[in-house]
């Protein structure tokens, strides 16, 4: 049985591109300032919901 404290990490959407928007969301990830700020903190679950939630907005994003 592996721990989680051994267990693979979930890979940062962090392309370093960070900017954020008037909702406070990153332009180059997608995270909000919330889940970066949890990010390190986050369970493997929490930081794949995270990269979930940043890809949806990401996709969703309205660029102008």
């Amino acid at each position: 049985m592996t721990s989680e404290s051994t267990a693979p990490r979930v890979e940062s959407p962090c392309i370093k591109v960070c900017v954020l928007d008037r909702q406070h969301v990153c332009i180059g990830c997608g995270r909000t300032l919330e889940e970066i700020a949890a990010w390190s903190r986050a369970s493997l679950d929490e930081q794949r919901a995270i990269r979930t939630a940043a890809a949806e907005r990401l996709v969703n994003a309205k660029v102008f």
